[in-house]
């Protein structure tokens, strides 16, 4: 008698367990919070002084302002953005430069290449939807270095291969569709990118009245994406995040450093011009340029690499070159003996400089359920932001991280 009951008596536990199990996942999966993690590439922390910006206006009221958000060095938009992604320093993540060179296999990385920005072999960070996806968390990305990699596991569940001429609303369109999936289907982690006060930076300059109309832009493409957010109803669940990966200044065809005519006994390949330049040479003569270059340090400074200042965390990467070259703001160190060079830089404005620097910084606000209200805070620094949305999500960072929740963490409600 007692054993004929106990195969009812297991079911019905397996039952109640089944049941319990299943109501467990689907409150689970409501719980789990909604972030939109947005970039405005170049967008100068004081942009927003300007008056053109009502709906960063808006979340400044309702949420959290930082003064600015320092980049990583070089203040380049792939380093940053990566860095942004995985809390890490360049140095760590392996993206050290938009365009750099591996000497052990003969490879070069550079931002337009498909081929090489698609290549899992360069990203050594863990990118935040890796870490989520990992954790049962399904993400998105609108366009984000490292978010198109050729490894499936390496990529968010939702992607788009980098289009620039991608109209602005089309992104946001595309987003809200992925957010109005069925609930078990939809990410709850999405980037978004826009490049508009950056290409408009660097033509016209900083101060100009075009990249004031891409600021007006911006701005509006924001307002399109909260107006979305209440017509799918999650405006209440959903925590926007708005960085960008670094500021610009201007720059003059009049403050150039013409490395060629500086050491013109040698020979020598560069990497990277403009704010900063790395320098590979014999290794007979690197202390020779290394002497000339020193002695000529005007509007530049020149370093060994493995004594660039530990503040700039740039010398424990086997991809940089024996000197190291940066230039003063708004200087630009270039290569041709002619006088007449065709610098493709010489426009308005750059970026790369020294991340210390304030017009190398650049915006954070944030809005949502997870943020306080009204918050105004000081400089935040961008590789902090990985282990800040790791805490909202509530899972496990990395651990070898260069980011701490403790230097950002006082900006969430709990």
């Amino acid at each position: 008698m007692i054993y004929k009951r106990k195969p009812v008596v297991f079911i019905i536990f397996i039952f109640i367990l089944l049941s319990v199990s299943a109501n467990f996942g689907r409150v689970k999966t409501n719980d789990i919070p909604y972030v939109i993690l947005i970039s405005f590439d170049g967008f100068r922390w004081d942009y927003p002084q300007r008056g053109l910006t009502p709906n960063l206006e808006l979340m400044a009221q309702n949420g959290v302002s930082a003064l600015s958000l320092k980049p990583v060095f070089p203040t380049k938009t792939f380093p940053n953005h990566y860095s942004i992604i995985t809390g890490l320093y360049p140095v760590n993540h392996g993206i050290i430069f938009n365009d750099f060179f591996d000497k052990f296999q003969q490879k070069r990385y550079k931002v337009g290449d498909v081929e090489s920005i698609r290549n899992a072999q360069w990203y050594w960070g863990e990118a935040f939807w890796e870490t989520a996806e990992r954790q049962g968390i399904k993400t998105g990305s609108y366009f984000w270095p490292g978010s198109e990699l050729k490894l499936d596991y390496r990529r968010p569940t939702f992607f788009e291969f980098y289009d620039h001429d991608r109209p602005y609303p089309e992104r946001i369109e595309t987003v809200l569709k992925w957010l109005s999936l069925p609930a078990a289907r939809r990410p709850h982690f999405v980037t978004l990118y826009f490049d508009a006060t950056d290409t408009y930076g660097h033509r016209h300059g900083p101060n100009s009245p075009e990249t004031d109309q891409a600021i007006r832009r911006l701005d509006n493409i924001l307002g399109k994406l909260f107006d979305g957010l209440k017509q799918i109803g999650i405006e209440h669940q959903t925590n926007v995040i708005v960085v960008s990966d670094h500021g610009m200044s201007e720059v003059s065809d009049q403050r150039l450093i013409n490395i060629d005519r500086l050491i013109s006994d040698f020979k020598f390949k560069t990497q990277g011009d403009g704010p900063v330049m790395m320098l590979n040479c014999g290794e007979d003569e690197i202390d020779a340029i290394y002497q000339i270059l020193q002695r000529q340090q005007k509007h530049f400074r020149v370093y060994l690499r493995e004594q660039v200042p530990e503040y700039y965390h740039f010398s424990a990467h086997p991809y940089i070159s024996p000197l190291v070259l940066i230039a003063d703001p708004g200087w630009s160190l270039v290569r041709g003996i002619s006088s007449n060079l065709n610098y493709r830089f010489l426009t308005k404005g750059n970026h790369g400089y020294d991340n210390h620097h304030l017009d190398m910084h650049g915006i954070f606000y944030a809005l949502g359920p997870a943020f306080k209200n009204g918050y105004r805070t000081g400089t935040l620094l961008n590789i902090d932001i990985y282990p800040l949305i790791c805490a909202i999500f509530n899972i496990i960072p990395r651990q070898n991280i260069d980011g701490k929740l403790a230097r950002i963490g006082f900006i969430l409600k709990q």
